[in-house]
């Protein structure tokens, strides 16, 4: 079941989280592991239609490692894009409330384990709890629809107005916020334009569900579009249905002095899930190896965000079930000895 919005909503969370909560990590390097082809348009969302059980098997492996938040596999999942496909308006919109029922299903499943006292197969008997769980359905950028990168640049050209963004995404966010989702998660926003579009959908009537907006960077200054952070930010701030502020898909080295320039103008909970500092190729649409940082160096920068400010930290593009393991641990040792001062 859906919960509604309020002033305290994820700030309520994190509290019962301990004072730090854990968001899960990438979903497409885990389902390409597990044997899904990719290649294609929909990217992550084509599992929707051929594996559906892999998805869920994901969502469990982030679950068992810590994760507190699971994002739903409906990043590149749009109407348009699955009518493209050639699948009907209701096939779509069925497909999008699929991913949230894999999600809903996964934490059902990860419950019904902690009920039976099963292990997690790590030796970790602390992660393997009965808690509070969040999942969110994630929307991506009118960028991820086009497949083409422009989400890594937020160039959609003059033609793309806020009309248009509204527009683009309107049906799909009803359509999430009814699903059953605890929240939406709004993610790699490029620029203030479409984080413009998704203020003014939250406001409308039909749209009754919190969010976050979580903005991505490519020089540690602004939005990848050169659109100011601050002035995105302040978007995200004056939205009462918006409960966390962040970023995502940014390299780590860069996470520091962006949680520093949120400070400034938002008072919501601030949340970092950054990629592991690899850099993507548009053309050839994958990941440019030996660019990224180790897992051990990802979690060493988790204490520094932590201290700082952030208190929703999880992993993008090219991390793992053993990235959230690790932060995890590095989260509930800090939340623990700060509530022992």
């Amino acid at each position: 079941m859906a919960i509604l919005e309020t002033s305290s909503f994820m700030s309520d969370f994190v509290r019962q989280a301990g004072g730090a909560a854990v968001i899960d990590g990438g979903l497409a390097t885990e389902l390409e592991r597990h044997g899904a082809d990719l290649n294609d348009p929909l990217w992550s969302a084509k599992c929707l239609l051929s594996s559906p059980h892999l998805i869920c098997r994901v969502h469990l492996d982030y679950l068992e490692a810590g994760a507190d938040i699971i994002i739903t596999a409906s990043y590149q999942a749009t109407i348009q894009g699955f009518e493209a496909k050639g699948f009907s308006r209701e096939e779509s919109e069925a497909l999008l409330k699929r991913s949230v029922e894999i999600a809903c299903e996964a934490r059902d499943v990860y419950y019904d384990r902690c009920s039976k006292g099963l292990p997690d197969g790590t030796g970790d008997e602390k992660i393997l709890k009965h808690r509070p769980i969040l999942v969110a359905a994630s929307v991506g950028s009118y960028g991820a629809f086009l497949a083409d990168g422009s989400e890594y640049s937020g160039n959609y050209g003059d033609a793309i107005t806020l009309e248009t963004l509204k527009d683009f995404h309107r049906r799909r966010v009803q359509i999430l916020a009814a699903s059953g989702a605890d929240l939406i998660a709004f993610e790699t926003v490029p620029n203030k334009l479409e984080a413009q579009a998704y203020a003014r959908l939250l406001e409308e009537e039909d749209i009754n569900i919190p969010a976050w907006f979580s903005f991505n960077s490519k020089d540690g200054v602004n939005v990848v579009s050169g659109d100011s952070l601050l002035e995105c930010a302040t978007i995200a701030e004056s939205c009462k249905r918006v409960v966390a502020v962040g970023i995502n898909c940014t390299p780590p080295r860069y996470i520091h002095d962006l949680i520093l320039c949120l400070k400034k103008v938002t008072t919501k909970p601030l949340l970092i899930y950054p990629n592991s500092g690899e850099s993507y190729d548009a053309n050839l649409k994958e990941w440019v190896q030996n660019t990224g940082v180790s897992d051990g160096d990802f979690v060493s920068y988790v204490n520094k965000w932590w201290q700082v400010g952030a208190s929703l930290i999880g992993g993008c593009c090219r991390t793992s079930p053993n990235t959230i393991r690790a932060i995890y641990r590095t989260l509930s040792n800090r939340s623990a000895a700060s509530q022992q001062h």
